[in-house]
């Protein structure tokens, strides 16, 4: 076959099976009950479009790009009538595939791996979309789409190439923005620079400068247009978000495949540096490029201290892409000249280059059955349906007519989606209890409860002035939150006593409020809590 008709066979393959994958995301991702943090980000998104206030009616930790982000297929899906996740889910995925289409493009003719530009971005395309699951637009999964093509610029400059300045700037913008989703994360950005100065190159570029200085406006407008996330959100995370804290130990043992798979991604940088050189010197500076991104953002989601796997994405892409560029790298362009080496025998060379394979591939099938895992359950719910915790709760809903709803759980989840599909309205400024865990833990560790941060009270306070109809209580953990509420809040115990059990499953009791209402005043409007001046969260 002529080699034109073979590139373009090779690209028809290439797009079928991105369009394959791309479907499969797709269509799981809009029938499939939305991940918790992203449906309480919409809801957030949604509220805030609406006039509420942003970390003052609305308590959020995150920075506020996030919600700007969420805010376009919030206010699309607003505008056309429509459920919020039909809009976000391809939302998210043009973000995604903007991200690939560029980065090969940044790569194209770099060496014969990257020659035809389609299948390298259908080869990241399948990546970005893939591996998520159901963790699919959470804020690290734009993080590291927006972060890829300055990582494919920096390694051409690491190559030798002179930064085209209108490119590098552009790239350093978006990941500027990117990092800003997640602030620590630009120390993945400064070791790969720092790495770029011990090899003698220089750091005062376009991308690197429009990285930071991306990302010194953005604060200056946090600074400016929306100062409470820093008076309010900031301080309440730095004081209560560490009762949610995992020992460093559990995280890397659950880490343990990334882990591997970094281990062999170093181990290729070295062994790669006479063997990839030899066939292109801009692989081997990718691939090292990749990887101290992968070691840098690892460093970061284990200091941060939660096991939670969306964390751990741009790592764990970032790893995948090193391992996949290294295979495409030393194995043959054409089966034919695989099977005609087999025919000639192996030379030492030959067994040289190949030794890593065995390695490569063990790592790729440990990524594979993690995504597997992560993927089975998040496919079955789309194709079908099960009777899920969630699912019940909206049934029970619906069933009886609920106007507002509380759960007094740190999972999200029975808050969020919850209220997105059923449309009741949540009576808390919080998603869930994890402030009051905070709290108790905060307790613990200083022997009082911080003052500044009287958290229980604003619980109560917002139970009573929102009256929920159904309240739900979580068994399973190991805080009893009504009980703590009880204890420490006379009118939470009265209004608590007006609830009756109506029903009990999966470790949850639902109970109903009786007709009397919340308190014995006059019942008060519905609203969110406010935001005194002086810092302090009041009802």
């Amino acid at each position: 076959m002529p080699r034109a008709e073979s590139g373009v066979g090779r690209d028809l393959v290439a797009l079928a099976l991105l369009f394959i994958v791309a479907a499969v995301v797709l269509t799981t991702a809009i029938r499939s009950p939305l991940k918790d943090d992203v449906a309480w980000l919409l809801y957030v998104a949604r509220r805030w479009l609406e006039g509420q206030r942003l970390y003052e009616d609305l308590v959020e930790v995150n920075p506020p790009l996030v919600i700007l982000i969420y805010a376009v297929p919030a206010w699309i899906a607003a505008t056309l009538g429509a459920a919020p996740k039909l809009i976000a889910a391809p939302f998210f995925a043009l973000l995604l595939l903007g991200s690939a289409a560029w980065s090969a493009q940044l790569l194209r003719g770099r060496a014969n791996v990257f020659a035809s530009p389609v299948p390298v971005f259908a080869a990241i395309s399948i990546v970005l979309l893939a591996v998520p699951g159901i963790e699919f637009g959470q804020r690290e999964h734009l993080l590291i789409a927006a972060v890829l093509p300055y990582l494919c610029l920096y390694a051409r400059e690491l190559d030798g190439e002179v930064e085209p300045r209108l490119v590098g700037a552009l790239a350093g913008i978006a990941a500027g923005l990117g990092c800003a989703l997640k602030p620590s994360y630009i120390l993945a950005i400064i070791a790969i620079e720092i790495m770029a100065a011990i090899r003698a190159h220089r750091m005062m570029r376009a991308a690197p400068v429009a990285a930071v200085l991306s990302m010194g406006l953005y604060g200056l407008g946090v600074l400016i247009f929306c100062p409470a996330f820093l008076e309010k959100a900031v301080p309440l995370a730095l004081a209560l978000y560490g009762g949610t804290d995992t020992p460093c130990i559990d995280i890397l043992l659950q880490s343990s495949r990334l882990l591997f798979g970094q281990a062999v991604i170093v181990m290729l940088c070295w062994s790669s540096h006479t063997t990839l050189a030899r066939r292109s010197s801009f692989k081997r500076h990718l691939l090292l490029t990749l990887t101290a991104f992968a070691i840098g953002a690892t460093v970061v989601f284990v200091l941060q201290g939660k096991n939670w796997f969306y964390h751990r994405l741009p790592a764990t892409i970032a790893t995948l892409l090193a391992l996949f560029l290294w295979l495409a790298a030393v194995m043959p362009p054409h089966p034919a000249a695989a099977f005609r080496d087999v025919l000639r025998g192996l030379n030492r060379a030959h067994l040289k280059r190949l030794a890593p394979v065995p390695l490569v591939l063990g790592a790729l099938v440990l990524f594979g059955i993690a995504d597997y895992e992560r993927l089975r359950p998040w496919v079955e719910s789309a194709v079908e349906p099960t009777l899920s915790t969630e699912v019940k709760l909206e049934r029970l809903i619906r069933k009886e007519h609920a106007r507002t709803y509380i759960a007094f759980s740190e999972w999200i989840a029975l808050g969020f989606p919850v209220v997105n599909n059923t449309g009741v309205t949540w009576a808390s400024r919080f998603d869930s209890m994890w402030a009051l865990k905070g709290e108790i833990w905060r307790a613990k560790q200083d022997g009082a409860a911080p003052k500044e941060w009287p958290i229980r009270r604003w619980v109560a306070k917002d139970f009573i002035a929102n009256c929920p109809d159904l309240a739900v209580v979580d068994t399973r953990e190991g805080v009893n939150y009504v009980s703590v509420l009880i204890a420490s809040d006379p009118e939470f115990a009265a209004a608590w006593s007006r609830y009756h059990q109506i029903a009990a499953f999966d470790g949850l009791r639902v109970l109903k409020r009786d007709a009397a209402g919340c308190a014995p005043e006059k019942p008060r409007r519905l609203r969110m809590p406010q935001i005194s001046d002086a810092g302090s969260l009041i009802p």
